[in-house]
């Protein structure tokens, strides 16, 4: 068994990566269409928001670092059978959000240099093959690949950034709010996928050298990288692009069109490419784990339950979601769903996730602490967010009944699954988060 555990560059460029997504190359000139420079106080809003959802789950991840991720912390909450149903949430909704990401990173590329529905699927298939291949590999082998990616993606981030401001004129922050404050909370609302993603790294816990320090320290300097690069590209779009943001489809590129010239589309599509495999591979990584974790508490078939212990492959979960994931790419493309539809049925069970996950955290942390009223705030405003789901609240419903069921039946049949817990860490409760 492999003994390898994930340091803070390697940590932090999973969380880096986790967060970013496809939607930041179009996102700063749909906000801009909302709210006008304005804009930027949605994205400086929700990176404030994004601080008490980080430490609550880096909190319980420390508390109980484990593969089951949210999963694990609702157990600890509420018992096994909720955990159960927060599980399949994650886990199922991820072979849907996975093909749409990688899709739309090929749209992206497609788009940038040319090309139609067959570019488009093929680098979305690539995408595909090559996150779970990393995942397939190891954590070490996608972990120093995730290190490697994020490091060229930051870099090429702040060149669009350097590059352009000298471009930047103070007078395009007016009129400041063309259509009023209150279309802040639209963009606000527009923006707010782009910094989800926090509970995603949960399942990755376990693999940390040391999850009581190292989950903290990781998740500052992903907070700290996440606000840099968001709001730097953010303000960098509006002082330098002004009224011709909100009327663009790729601000990112004219952005480097106005620093780097010719390059501009080359350096996009790459930036496309590193945003959705970076996603993709985080998830992947976390949620393989997680039908690890599923299996041996018996939620799953135990067939499953292989590579659940730190270090090692889940490789009988990752099978499982990469033919998950190939039924849904067939299902989208025999039928013409449009992938809009898909995305938003995901979306609604990773925020079931991230709401039980905070409620976790509101039963499970220091009560008073700082730490607890965060976790308290954001889980009032998650289910907010949730309640917007709609018609697509049916899918979470669903898949918890689902996996009530399952626990019904096997516990009904006897049946006994042995428990690998990180018990030394699991059983020292550290101090109070202030």
């Amino acid at each position: 068994m492999s003994t390898h555990r994930i340091g803070l560059g390697q940590g932090t460029a999973i969380y880096v990566g986790a967060i970013l997504g496809a939607g930041i190359l179009a996102l700063p000139a749909l906000a801009a269409q909302k709210a006008g420079p304005a804009s930027l106080l949605a994205w400086l809003a929700l990176l404030l928001f994004c601080v008490p959802v980080a430490t609550s789950f880096a909190a319980l991840g420390a508390r109980y670092p484990d593969s089951g991720g949210v999963a694990t912390f609702v157990s600890k909450a509420f018992g096994p059978r909720a955990s159960g149903a927060v599980g399949y949430w994650f886990y199922f909704a991820l072979p849907a959000g996975a093909p749409v990401t990688a899709y739309v990173g090929g749209q992206y590329v497609a788009h940038t240099l040319g090309g139609g529905d067959r570019v488009t699927i093929a680098v979305a298939a690539v995408l595909l093959l090559a996150a779970f291949g990393s995942n397939t590999v190891g954590l070490q082998m996608s972990a120093r690949l995730q290190l490697l990616l994020v490091g060229l993606l930051v870099v090429l981030l702040l060149i669009a950034v350097l590059t352009a401001l000298p471009h930047a004129r103070a007078d395009n922050l007016t009129p400041f709010a063309p259509h009023g404050l209150g279309a802040v909370g639209q963009a606000a609302s527009l923006l707010f996928f782009t910094f989800a993603g926090w509970e995603a790294v949960t399942h990755l816990s376990g693999e940390f050298r040391d999850p009581a320090r190292d989950l903290r320290r990781v998740t500052m300097l992903t907070l700290a990288v996440i606000g840099v690069l968001y709001l730097g590209l953010a303000l960098t779009c509006v002082l330098v692009l002004g009224p011709e943001l909100a009327n663009t489809n790729a601000p990112l590129t004219l952005l480097l069109q106005r620093g780097t010239g010719s390059a501009a589309s080359v350096v996009t599509a790459l930036m496309a490419l590193l945003l959705t495999f970076g996603t993709m591979n985080s998830y992947l990584a976390g949620a393989s784990r997680l039908g690890a974790a599923l299996a041996r508490d018996g939620v799953l078939p135990a067939a499953l339950a292989k590579g659940h212990r730190p270090g090692e492959v889940p490789r009988r979960s990752l099978a499982l979601l990469f033919a998950l994931s190939a039924v849904v790419c067939v299902f989208a493309l025999v039928t013409g769903t449009e992938l809009g539809k898909v995305m938003l049925a995901a979306s609604a069970c990773f925020i079931a996730v991230t709401v039980a996950g905070l409620a976790a955290g509101v039963r499970l942390l220091p009560r008073g602490s700082s730490v607890w009223w965060g976790a308290v705030v954001a889980a009032v405003v998650m289910t907010v967010v949730l309640l917007f789901s709609g018609w697509f609240l049916l899918l979470p419903l669903a898949l918890g009944g689902v996996a009530i069921g399952w626990s019904s039946w096997t516990a009904r049949r006897g049946r006994t699954v042995p428990a690998a817990r990180p018990a030394p860490l699991m059983a020292q409760e550290p101090e109070p988060a202030e």
